[in-house]
């Protein structure tokens, strides 16, 4: 039986901290990978510390969102740091997707949909007149067409997306309990992995407090 996969994600600017998420999310019953995003990637030793890490699964969150040129230029930049999957917002467009596909070589490029911290009424309020689940679908497309490598979505759009990409499937917006936060749809793991998602991404619900009690948490929330 293959095991769960969670990408944790390391929300800090500090490097101590980090080392400390790695050392107490170590485990042998699933897989884990540690996503590092815009807040560690952009502090002090950010970029350094992740060029030092062996042996493990990067997640590089980074959203790019830019013309061709300058998303193909990004990931260029990127090669020394031995990462597994970087994310580009769909929105960037069909030719800079194609773009960076192509420059990516080892690194498995990844589709971020519509983020979880919106909803159809913030969609209306961006400028969008698709809801979220038709948009993520329409997004899903421009994937495949792009030959991305996964995709990003929230737990309540992954039978849309699993039409129309059959590739795989990251999902934010993890909720091990019933905590309120900046996101908006949002999904138990046990739903997320039966929906059909490949990664789960949890940050808060294992990184705050007690994390070695937080991991066992998720173990036994997996295991029920």
């Amino acid at each position: 039986m293959n095991k769960k996969k969670i990408f944790i994600a390391v929300d800090t600017n500090k490097v101590s901290q980090a080392k400390k998420i790695i050392r107490e999310t170590q485990t042998n019953k699933i897989k884990v990978g540690y996503k590092f995003g815009l807040e560690f990637f952009y502090s002090k030793e950010g970029r350094k510390f992740i060029s030092s890490l062996k042996n493990e699964t990067i997640f590089l969150d980074l959203k790019l969102n830019d013309i061709p040129n300058t998303v193909g230029s990004a990931v260029k930049s990127l090669k020394n740091l031995n990462i597994s999957y970087l994310t580009v917002h769909l929105s960037s467009g069909l030719s800079a997707l194609k773009v960076l596909k192509k420059e990516s070589k080892n690194i498995k490029i990844v589709g971020v949909t519509t983020l979880t911290s919106l909803n159809n009424r913030d969609l209306k309020e961006i400028g969008y007149n698709k809801k979220v689940n038709e948009l993520v679908k329409h997004q899903a497309k421009l994937a495949k067409r792009a030959k991305l490598d996964a995709i990003v979505c929230s737990g309540h759009e992954i039978k849309y997306v699993k039409g129309v990409f059959k590739k795989e499937i990251i999902t934010p917006g993890i909720k091990i309990e019933n905590t309120k936060n900046d996101q908006k749809r949002v999904m138990k793991p046990k739903d997320a992995f039966a929906a059909g998602s490949h990664w789960l991404v949890i940050g808060r619900s294992i990184t705050k407090g007690n994390v070695k009690k937080n991991v066992q948490n998720l173990l036994e929330v997996l295991e029920d």
